[in-house]
């Protein structure tokens, strides 16, 4: 259960350093070029969080957590360029509207993550069935 708290304190960190380089870097490079950005960097850094706190100690996987954190970076920024085109069909949006979408998405974009760290990527060693032959 501390995984589970120690996740929740990284993605609240990570959600608002996201949400505040979107809004940083919104005005330069767009919405669509922020929320990129904003996404690789605060991925990369919640990543290696994730390995050195909330599930340090258990078997780490290098190719798994790369694969993890390239799945992560594309499944974010599909998803939140899918809001982000969805919301200009919509609306004309703000720059406050975009960002409160994006906060929504990354919501459910966390719970996903949490399950595919803690179940594939941290994975615990499966327990061996018991020899009883002897």
């Amino acid at each position: 259960m501390i995984a589970a708290g120690w996740y929740v304190v990284a993605g609240v960190a990570a959600t608002l350093a996201q949400l505040l380089l979107f809004l940083l870097l919104r005005t330069p490079l767009g919405s669509h070029g922020a929320n990129i950005v904003a996404i690789v960097l605060t991925t990369l850094a919640n990543t290696e969080f994730h390995r050195r706190v909330t599930f340090a100690g258990l078997p780490d996987h290098p190719v798994r957590r790369a694969t993890q954190t390239v799945l992560t970076i594309a499944f974010y920024a599909g998803y939140g360029s899918v809001v982000l085109l969805l919301l200009d069909w919509l609306t004309v949006p703000t720059p406050e509207l975009e960002t409160l979408a994006l906060a929504a998405a990354s919501l459910l974009g966390g719970t996903i993550r949490f399950v595919a760290l803690r179940w594939w990527v941290f994975a615990r060693p499966r327990r061996q069935p018991a020899d009883v032959s002897r």
